[in-house]
This record gives structure tokens, sequence and C-alpha cells, in this order.
């Protein structure tokens, strides 16, 4: 899903007029301090949509002629665009706060499309000047930024300056949660792509428990698992739908992949080689060669690794090429699972390019 940067234009992005508080003629445009600088480095680095809103009150109106308003606008939209940084939706309300139009901040008139559409609005953020912005993030189910000295309650954040917004933001770890529900499985998965390696796993079964806690360990992932399976039945069920939802929990945290590193691979241990290569390349392949001579190792049927990997490969739309030597099995499996981690880690770290490494432009 979508994040959204609401952001507010006067007081926020420019500085509002103090007197009449309509900026109505090129002279009285002024931009905030630091916004170029750190608004285009957050429409570069960061996985957010940029929509401006902004009530002008009666624009349209003999008090507010829509002829001394645009010239301003549209020196607004260009300037930002020149710096890299471009709205998708530029809202504008024009109603008096009297009267109580539906569209007017803090009401949610104008955000449809936001609250009905494929956006996460609760990692969302709505930034202005105003506790009509704040209000605003509360109707929303988003998170609010004050630019404001007086500061607010709600706000997740309190400042008058673009480069605290931009390191916030910078600071906000990669993280998802995800529920799968059937009739065999009930699920819960969290992952921090930026923890540091803690873990709280229970499936049932606790080798791929052990398993688990090696992917978190290595992988320097933060890794919450709990499971509710039908393993009188018998271990399958559990195992895949715990990938899966693993998967599909890894690909919502990596968002549009943008800046990270995107392969990886590797690991010896004790008697055994095991080499990992993956792609989160946006599809989904794997090559599996270990072969395994025993039919259990704990709890798990080794016949149960390969459709591990492959249904995580499949949720998280990754290619995978698994390979493993050695003579302990308990050894081999757990190499792979390891060398899993180290090339995740890798894969996922990120970079100082902060495109989509791909020359399609998207994965």
């Amino acid at each position: 899903m979508k994040k959204v940067l609401f952001i507010d234009r006067d007081g926020t992005l420019v500085i509002e007029p103090p007197i009449d508080f309509q900026l109505d003629s090129l002279e009285k445009l002024e931009f905030y301090p630091g916004v170029f600088q750190w608004l285009s480095r957050i429409a570069k680095e960061f996985d957010y949509e940029l929509v401006m809103v902004t009530n002008q009150d009666g624009l349209g109106t003999d008090s507010f002629p829509e002829d001394t308003f645009w010239p301003a606008q549209n020196k607004i939209i260009q300037a930002f665009k020149n710096e890299g940084v471009e709205f998708s939706k530029i809202l504008i309300d024009k109603s008096f706060p009297e009267d109580n139009a539906p569209t007017r901040k803090p009401r949610t008139g104008l955000l449809n499309k936001y609250i009905h559409g494929n956006y996460d609005l609760k990692n969302s953020f709505v930034i202005g000047d105003r506790a009509t912005d704040i209000e605003l993030a509360k109707n929303l189910g988003s998170k609010g930024i004050y630019m404001n000295s007086e500061g607010s309650d709600y706000a997740i954040l309190n400042t008058t300056s673009w480069e605290d917004i931009y390191n916030y933001l910078k600071a906000i770890p990669r993280t998802a949660t995800v529920v799968r529900k059937t009739n065999e499985t009930d699920i819960q998965v969290d992952i921090n792509l930026d923890g540091s390696g803690k873990s709280n796993i229970s499936t049932g079964l606790g080798f791929f428990d052990h398993m688990l806690e090696q992917i978190s360990k290595h992988g320097n992932i933060d890794l919450f698992v709990k499971v509710d399976g039908d393993l009188e039945i018998d271990e399958h069920h559990t195992i895949e739908d715990v990938a899966i939802t693993f998967g599909e929990a890894f690909i919502e945290a990596l968002g549009s992949k943008r800046g990270i590193e995107r392969y990886g691979f590797l690991l010896p241990m004790d008697d055994c080689l095991a080499q990992v290569a993956i792609d989160f390349g946006g599809r989904p392949w794997l090559v599996w060669e270990p072969e395994f001579k025993r039919e259990m190792i704990g709890e798990m049927p080794t016949e149960m690794f390969m459709h591990f990997f492959k249904s995580f490969s499949d949720a998280s739309k990754c290619n995978l090429n698994i390979k493993a030597e050695g003579d302990n099995e308990h050894h081999k499996i757990e190499s792979i699972f390891k060398a899993f981690a180290k090339a995740i880690k890798m894969a996922v770290s990120k970079t100082n390019n902060f495109s989509i490494p791909s020359t399609k432009g998207s994965l």
C-alpha cells in the first residue's frame, strides 16, 4: 500500500502573509526556510506520495479573486518541480469556515480517494502549522507533524524545521505486520528489516522455531511469529503458511525497493557449505539442489525445507538459488537458513543510491 505525506501550503511550504493571511501576489511569496533542501531529499529518498491540501478561504469570491491566487500558486508548484518535488494531487478547498463544508480541513471530503483506495493511512502523515492539520491527521487515522512552536499532544513530531522532519522520516524503520487466517492456520508475522536480530517465535515446531531464529539473528531482522496451526494433522500447513506470511510481510516492508542492494549471497558451517543467492527482483523462482538422507530433522520433514523456500519465493517475489553440501543433516539445513539470513541482510541493506535498482525503473 502507498504511504502519503498530506502537506499544508501556507505556513508550511510558504510563509503565510501575517496581515490578511492571503497569498494573492508574487510580492507576498516567501518560501519556508529549508523547505527546498529537505523536502527534495524526502521526495528523492523516501517512499511517500506527496499531496498538497490547503484551505483558501473564499477563493473565487470578491474577497479573493482567482486571478490573484494563481500566479503565486503556479510559481510555487514550478519552484518545487525545479527541485525535484512534484505533488501527485493539489487539493484546494475554497469555502469559508462558517460554511462547514465537508471538504474543508479538518474534514476529509477532499480525501476520499485516499480513504477508500489502496493507501496505508496509518503510516502516512499530515504536515501543517495549524490545529486543523493535526485534527485532519486524527480524522484520517494518520500521524501528525505540527509545524508550530506551540506544539500538540497528538502530533508525533512538533517542530518548525524541515530538517527535523527529514531526520524523523529517515529514522522510521521498514516494518510490516501480516495476518493470515485459514481453516488450517492462524498466523501473525511482524518484521522489522532495520532491527537488531530480536525474535519471539512460536510455531509449535521446535526445530522450525530454531531455523526462523537463525533468520532473525543472522539477518539482523526483528521477527515475531505466532502460529496456531493444525499440527494434529501434520506439519505441512504450518510450515507452508508461515513461509507465505513471512514472504508477504517482506514485500510489504520493502515497499518500492528504492535504494536497496537487491542481491545477496553465501556460508560455511563446520562440515557444510551452503550457498544462497537471492534477488528481490519482483519475479519468483527457486533453484533447490540440497539433498537430505534423513526423512525428519527434529519435528520437520526434510521435504518441507524446499517447500518453505518455494513458498517464501512466491510470496515475496524473489529469486532463490540454494545449494548445500556436507555430511551432518542438522548442520546442512542450519547452514542453509543462516546463509539465507545473510543473503537477506545483504539484499535489503540500504545504499546511498536512492533509485530503483533496476534499468526497468520498477521491481
